[in-house]
């Protein structure tokens, strides 16, 4: 018999992943790719610890998943993310061909699929993944505005 998993079960698993990259002072954003009703890769981000600007939680997941198939296509998989994917991830989505890319809360400020633009309604690049947003997107939301908060309130703290 197989488990059906659902979207929110994987988000929750990828909102783990951002609760780690809290805990290490980073913006906490996780990533899951799933296979066949199964978790194959995880990260968060890792742009402060590596000092990389390209260590966003998706562009790690989608390297390692591609080492585990051993394959840079990641066909037949999906993409749980917390939040809005950028314009460097989608694109790194595309190349991946990503059919599928689930997401929690949006980004107001950088993301592609619905609030700065519209990419995944284009049909001008040559693989069209599917978008569902909104999943766990309150945990999603919180899990930032927290982060932010807290930040804000160090800051103060050292004036």
């Amino acid at each position: 018999m197989t488990i059906q998993h659902t979207d929110e079960f994987f988000m929750a698993k990828a909102l783990r992943e951002a609760e780690k990259a809290a805990k290490i002072a980073e913006v906490p954003v996780g990533a899951v790719i799933c296979k066949n009703g199964k978790v194959i890769a995880r990260a968060h981000n890792l742009r402060e610890t590596k000092q990389r600007p390209t260590a966003h939680a998706e562009l790690l997941v989608i390297e390692k998943a591609a080492r585990k198939l051993g394959a840079w296509r990641l066909e037949k998989t999906q993409l749980y993310v917390t939040l809005e994917p950028c314009l460097m991830c989608w694109g790194s989505v595309i190349l991946a061909r990503i059919p599928e890319v689930i997401f929690g809360a949006q980004d107001p400020k950088a993301g592609v699929c619905g609030s700065v633009l519209s990419l995944h309604e284009q049909k001008l690049f040559n693989h069209f993944p599917q978008v569902r947003s909104g999943v766990l997107e309150a945990q999603c939301s919180q899990a930032l505005s927290d982060f932010f908060k807290s930040l804000r309130t160090e800051k103060r703290k050292k004036l």
